[in-house]
């Protein structure tokens, strides 16, 4: 039998998933300090987790907009909202 391509993959998740097979960060332990490579490991998990929070807000922020698009002055209230948003994330 074939293995599908679903088998080969790779699923990251926060801690909330612990114990369920799927890839989380490492935690510490009392009295020990993770090790170089978990910490590097953690990086690379925080940077996948970011992108996927970031493509689910940008979901969001279009799901507003089509909500809105028959609702009077709602989409400009919605344009506006988001573009606020999108520019108090750049300025930090």
């Amino acid at each position: 039998m074939e293995a599908g391509p679903a088998t080969n993959c790779v699923t990251y998740a926060d801690g909330a998933y612990l114990g369920t097979g799927l890839i989380v960060s490492h935690r510490k332990r009392a009295g020990r300090p993770r090790l170089r490579g978990q910490e590097e490991d953690n990086a690379e998990h925080r940077h996948v987790h970011a992108r996927v929070e970031h493509t689910f807000a940008r979901k969001k922020d279009w799901k507003i907009l089509r909500d809105c698009r028959r609702k009077g002055d709602g989409l400009r209230h919605a344009v506006q909202a988001v573009a606020t948003m999108h520019n108090l994330a750049i300025t930090g």
